[in-house]
Parts: C-alpha cells; structure tokens; sequence
C-alpha cells in the first residue's frame, strides 16, 4: 500500500475529498489517543513495579483515564465505520446528491424527476 488509506478504492469509486478528509482527521484522533494510552500503560506499569502506595494510589485514575480513552477510540472507529457504509450506500445507488455534513456523516437527498 502506498500510504493511500482508500488505495483499493481508487479507479472504481470517486471518494469525495471531504470525507477522506474525515477519516484522516479521525484515524489523526484515534491515533493520538492510542499513543497517549501507551505512555499511560507505561507510568501504570512503573508505578506497578515500585509497589509504593502513593505511586499505586496514583494508578487508580491512570487506569480511569485509560478505560475513558479507549472508549473515545470505540466511538471514533464507530463513527469512521457508520460514515464508509453511509458513503458507499450512496455511492452503490448510483446518486451523486449523498453529501457530507461537517460531523462526517453522509446525508441522502432525493432527486426528484422531471
């Protein structure tokens, strides 16, 4: 892969540029909670080690942030995985007027004939 997220998409599918914008914006979040839980599992595990009250007192609200992190991952993979399915709906009907809102969730108009 050539660092394209949507490589496998290219020829076959037009991804409107707002909703690529999106998803990098949110696999961007995703990501920089997954390296804020890492130095959280490191300080937990630190603290683990030194078996010092104060530092395994301390854990209990590291292990509270972690458990919130990672629930704020879950929704952000939730919310990428609701937008693709939306978009590719709206792309497999063969109707342009699927447009993104700001939130990145696609919204259906119909097309009325003349």
């Amino acid at each position: 892969m050539d660092g394209d997220i949507f490589g496998e998409l290219g020829n076959s599918t037009q991804v409107d540029s707002r909703l690529l914008q999106v998803f990098q914006k949110s696999l961007l979040q995703a990501q920089d909670i997954l390296n804020q839980n890492r130095l959280l599992i490191n300080e937990i595990n630190q603290n683990h080690e030194s078996k010092m009250p104060d530092n395994l007192n301390r854990n209990v609200g590291l292990i509270r942030e972690l458990n919130s992190n990672i629930r704020r991952v879950v929704d952000l993979y939730a919310d990428l995985s609701n937008s693709f399915t939306k978009s590719r709906e709206a792309s497999s009907e063969g109707d342009s007027s699927g447009t993104l809102k700001s939130d990145g969730k696609v919204s259906q108009k119909r097309i009325r004939s003349s």
